[in-house]
């Protein structure tokens, strides 16, 4: 890449503030995504749920292990290959597995045996990581959540949470039996049950003292442990040697300012939130006198920062919500979960090269955030992609790698399996983030998300607009894109108005510029929803101008899924609306969605028919239409996602084929000619699972053709929106 051409990509980057720092010459891209389910034997239903939690690495780097609690195993993954992890299979165990970790050529599990809350136990499984066989179990008296071992081999550390029920008195503490800290001694790996010591850790917090909740340990090279108790929002220093306490401190509060707390369908960082507890879960040493804590507020809720402390509980660095700000520039804010915003709760330190690394890992924005370590304020390098609800995160800097596990799994609702990611460092611009926002007056990010459809300006090359659906229901929006920026720049966010207000009961899906500064939406209808499948012109301003219904022929045939594209014909008195519908209505034959046409001088309707490709699971339809140079570009696709996709694509209709007829007769049937498979431009885009959700397609001034995905808003999603430049659409026909 020429010299010019790379400072071009990096300065965007740092405008944008999501971005790698100009000065870094190396970070951080996912080569390989692996789906746990992969490791289900075949006796096991294959449907099954699965997990991966926390992830651990062998000491030579070729092994994973991870947790896997719905299935009541230990899994481990062969990355001897970075970037083709294959499935080392699995172990089952008596219990759920909450934690594990490798001690030398033993693999240490926390499994949690619990009666019920009120009634918790556990033990120390030990399993041979060559033979994958238990060797033997240690008691432990309580419900365990992490393990740590010493760097020098010599102690194992188990915080028995004995967690709350959130169901019982609203989950407010105390609910007894408390938690404690157990400490065991080790001899080439193996536990010695009989040396275990329990450490009591009530008593020391201001909340609930009488209830600790330990959460996460971690070792300094000193064999000094430091323990979360996050519920109880506070954090202990413990010498593994003695089993004493020698510090213990409150881990504080933090005041929020400029950030989204309303759950009201629209991305607005104007609240504020006072004295929020930071209640940290994962706590990583950075030496021997500072720690990192990520503060999930899983009980009260909302702190959504990191902080670094010294050992005496001084606070030296604090984030406040700027990582959560670097998040909805990314386009990754989860608006409907909006407590606890971003929901900070992993972390990793490790060093690679000269320089240190902190990894935080975002649950609910599904992100891994990059800084590294200055001693004082962290400087932050990048965001990384990481499946949905990233929780364990393991460097192995032998192999310049970073693995992340992901333990959500949408298998019974046909959604995404569970997958391991690994992300190896080296030069090069980064990947991902592809498109993100700048900063609005306020100096907050452009609120985003939901990407549903694509447009190209008829006049600059490289100007783009989108629209986001009904997940922002409350603040239906078009976003201008600068796309001669890597990556893309979202440059303003206009919302769509009616009689002044933000536009309500709509779910922009299609977007098309009028030829002046004005443009036509495409409406999806939704009887659930109180919508209607309609067009709407509206002027620069946002605001709704016309309002264009179902003509009477199609109404009361429509469903569900409606209007998913718009796009232009003709002009003048022939200017000809074409709307492409997603799926089948209930005058369509099997396999046969429409394709309208609405001249808008003379308000006649018309359509065609277009036959979808037949799919054996899942279902087929259209997601955006767009004209250039005598032909009609259509993403065709199925619903499915990961390693279920089949066909994402896109097609062409000749406009010389295209005469439509009138809605009370027999529509004709186009045909249509394949163009581009996208599925794999969608699996080499960052080297993650196949998204099903190919939205938007649009056609610049100068040829050059773009394709954007949905990513729901970050609901049920990785939150991933891939912003694809296909090239010249001339090369590509």
């Amino acid at each position: 890449m020429p010299r010019h051409s790379r400072l071009l990509i990096l300065t965007a980057a740092l405008a944008a503030s999501v971005s790698l720092p100009a000065h870094a010459d190396s970070f951080f891209n996912r080569v390989a995504s692996f789906p746990v389910a992969s490791n289900l034997p075949s006796d096991i239903d294959q449907k099954s749920p699965t997990s991966s939690e926390i992830i651990k690495a062998s000491e030579d780097g070729k092994t994973l292990v991870y947790s896997d609690s719905p299935l009541g195993a230990v899994g481990f993954v062969d990355i001897s290959d970075a970037k083709a992890p294959k499935a080392g299979g699995i172990v089952k165990i008596d219990g759920e597995p909450t934690s594990v970790v490798f001690a030398g050529t033993k693999v240490l599990a926390g499994v949690n045996t619990s009666e019920s809350k009120a009634k918790p136990s556990g033990n120390l499984t030990v399993i041979d990581a060559a033979t994958r066989k238990i060797e033997a179990t240690c008691d432990l008296g309580g419900q365990p959540d992490s393990v740590a071992v010493s760097k020098d081999g010599k102690f194992a550390a188990i915080a028995i949470e004995n967690e709350r029920d959130e169901e019982l008195n609203d989950g407010e503490l105390p609910q007894l039996p408390a938690g404690f800290l157990k400490i065991v001694s080790l001899k080439d790996g193996t536990p010695d049950c009989a040396t275990i010591k329990t450490v009591d850790m009530t008593g020391l917090s201001e909340i609930a003292p009488e209830d600790p909740e330990p959460e996460f340990v971690d070792f300094n090279d000193a064999n000094e442990i430091a323990v979360t108790l996050q519920e109880n929002n506070h954090i202990a220093i413990v010498d593994a040697e003695t089993g004493k306490v020698t510090a213990h401190f409150s881990a504080g509060t933090v005041d929020l300012e400029g950030i989204d707390t309303e759950k009201d369908g629209a991305l607005n960082f104007t609240g504020s939130m006072k004295g929020v507890a930071r209640e940290p879960d994962a706590i990583k040493w950075l030496d021997n006198d500072r720690f990192v804590i990520a503060n999930e507020g899983d009980y009260k809720g909302g702190s959504r920062s990191f902080t670094i402390f010294d050992k005496t509980g001084k606070v030296l660095y604090e984030s406040g919500p700027s990582l959560e700000m670097k998040i909805a520039a990314a386009g990754h804010y989860p608006e409907k979960r909006n407590k606890k915003g971003v929901e900070l709760e992993g972390a990793e330190v490790a060093k690679f090269g000269d320089a240190q690394y902190i990894f935080i890992a975002s649950e609910r924005a599904s992100m891994i955030a990059v800084y590294k370590d200055t001693g004082a304020e962290p400087e932050f390098v990048q965001l990384l992609p990481s499946g949905i609800g990233p929780e364990g995160l393991v460097a192995i800097p032998s192999r310049n790698l970073l693995v992340t596990a992901n333990e959500t799994d949408l298998v019974e609702d046909g959604g995404v399996r569970s997958h391991v990611m690994v992300y190896e460092m080296g030069e090069g611009p980064a990947a991902y983030p592809m498109i993100v926002s700048s900063t609005a007056e306020d100096g907050k990010p452009i609120g985003w998300g939901a990407l549903s459809g694509l447009a190209a300006d008829p006049r600059e090359a490289g100007k783009l607009y989108a629209v986001s659906d009904s997940v922002y229901r409350s603040q239906p929006s078009i976003f201008t894109i600068d796309a001669t920026k890597t990556p893309a720049v979202i440059t303003n966010k206009l919302v769509v108005t009616r009689d002044g207000a933000p536009a309500q009961k709509l779910d922009i899906e299609g977007i098309a510029s009028d030829g002046d500064d004005g443009f036509w939406l495409a409406s999806e209808g939704d009887a659930a929803k109180l919508t209607a499948n309609a067009i709407y012109k509206v002027n620069a301003k946002g605001e709704i101008k016309q309002e264009i219904p179902l003509p009477a022929e199609l109404l009361g045939k429509d469903g569900r899924f409606g209007y998913e594209g718009i796009t232009t014909i003709g002009e003048g008195d022939d200017l000809t609306l074409v709307m492409a519908v997603q799926r089948e209505w209930a005058d369509d034959p099997k396999d046969q969605v429409k394709l309208l046409a609405y001249k808008p001088k003379a308000k006649e309707w018309s359509g065609v028919r277009y036959p979808l490709e037949k799919t054996e699971k899942g279902w087929v339809g259209l997601s955006e239409i767009t004209a250039h140079d005598g032909k009609l570009y259509i993403i065709e696709r199925d619903n499915l996602i990961g390693a279920e996709a089949r066909l994402k694509s896109v097609q062409s209709v000749s406009l010389d084929a295209f005469k439509p007829a009138k809605l009370d007769g027999e529509l004709p049937l186009v045909e249509k000619t394949l163009v581009r498979d996208l599925v794999p431009d969608l699996k080499a885009a960052t080297n993650g699972y196949v998204v099903d959700k190919v939205e938007g397609f649009a056609i610049d001034a100068n040829g050059d053709a773009y394709v954007v995905t949905d990513n729901d808003g970050v609901d049920d999603s990785s939150g991933e929106t891939l912003f694809l430049r296909l090239g010249n659409i001339a090369a590509i026909n």
